[in-house]
């Protein structure tokens, strides 16, 4: 991989440290980017995302680029931060970067994308599950990924089944992805004939989980649901054991890094979450993940679904002849694009148009696997 060189850095009072890298360019190059948490609490998916964009742009130079040119690579630090994402946008729209894979939080990715759209850019999130994301009808915006509607529907199917005449409660970080994943599990539930005994909110961030564990402990309560990221449901499985516990903690996608793990030791046993099937078991992706863990990387999470959004991108770009945000969109919404990841298609919001959730359990040593009969 060709070194990261820092471009710039700006800092104000109100938005902290942002950063764009990217490789040296020439005038030819294509500028694109991924967007994402390079630091902060939840930086391990930034990771994903990064090690995704780079071996995509890799590949796609080593197979002599996108209408002929080269891509050059930019990187953008948002921390998951809403204020730190539309500054990061705007800096990328600035250097007129053709696409953005990007962002991870839906918390950053909706503020983004208002300022991808205001300068002509593209933007697909392979992680951003929102249902606000595409629903405002942005031109510029698809995902590679499933919504919070379906996410949260295959969660509550999972509980409907296996949990009837339980105590169920959920909880929500309150932001965009959290708030959203644990209203659309509710509706679902509620639908399904099932009341949940508690929904209560914290804050991101929040370290101190005693008090709903404690009240977790006086309703008796058989499963908790948690719409966040996987460092506070990690404090909170802790926090319920300490207290003695036995409660089976379930959450979404943003549970599947390996880093839960190191905050949880083997107290993550038996937890769920939802995602998608495993994309480094289908057979479009295993040439792909060999090179991935030839170089050290298990590709997991959003790692292949970073990749594959650099995929349609460019077959689409091919295909119209052009990086034009509006001709490159058009191209996706109208066809069929072979990825890592499988086919994909978009519906006119620029949501795939099938998705499948699946119910996946961590075990003691730090793994996790789809649960077997779904």
């Amino acid at each position: 991989m060709t070194p990261f060189r820092n471009l710039g850095f700006a800092l104000t009072a109100s938005i902290g440290i942002y950063a764009v890298l990217s490789v040296p360019a020439f005038a030819q190059d294509i500028p694109v980017a991924v967007a994402g948490p390079m630091t902060g609490g939840e930086s391990a998916f930034g990771r994903q995302l990064k090690n995704g964009a780079e071996f995509a742009v890799a590949d796609l130079n080593a197979a002599g680029g996108v209408l002929g040119k080269k891509l050059a690579l930019q990187i953008g630090d948002d921390a998951c931060d809403p204020k730190q994402a539309r500054s990061v946008a705007e800096k990328l729209a600035s250097g007129r970067v053709a696409f953005v894979a990007g962002h991870y939080c839906s918390s950053s990715s909706i503020p983004a994308s208002e300022a991808y759209a205001e300068g002509n850019v593209l933007q697909i999130t392979p992680a951003s599950t929102a249902t606000a994301f595409t629903d405002r009808g942005l031109p510029n915006v698809a995902r590679v990924c499933g919504r919070d509607d379906q996410q949260g529907s295959a969660a509550a199917k999972y509980i409907l089944k296996n949990f009837q005449g339980k105590n169920i409660a959920i909880l929500n970080d309150k932001t965009s992805y959290g708030k959203g994943l644990a209203d659309e599990m509710k509706k679902a539930l509620n639908a399904g004939g099932m009341t949940e005994k508690m929904f209560e909110s914290y804050n991101k961030g929040d370290k101190d989980f005693n008090s709903i564990v404690s009240r977790l402990k006086r309703e008796n309560i058989d499963l908790v649901y948690v719409g966040g990221y996987h460092q506070e449901a990690g404090l909170i499985l802790r926090q319920m054991r300490d207290q003695g516990l036995k409660t089976i903690l379930m959450a979404g996608d943003a549970m599947n890094d390996m880093e839960f793990a190191s905050i949880t030791g083997p107290l993550a046993a038996g937890t769920l979450f939802t995602f998608g099937p495993d994309p480094r078991n289908k057979p479009t992706a295993k040439a792909i993940v060999d090179r991935f863990k030839a170089k050290g990387i298990d590709p997991e999470g959003y790692t292949l679904y970073t990749y594959a959004a650099f995929q349609v991108w460019s077959q689409a770009a091919a295909k119209a002849g052009s990086t034009d945000t509006k001709k490159v969109m058009d191209t996706i919404k109208g066809g069929e694009w072979d990825t890592v990841i499988g086919k994909l298609s978009f519906d006119k919001k620029g949501d795939v148009k099938e998705v499948g959730y699946v119910v996946y359990q961590w075990d003691a040593k730090g793994g996790y696997a789809e649960l077997p009969g779904q």
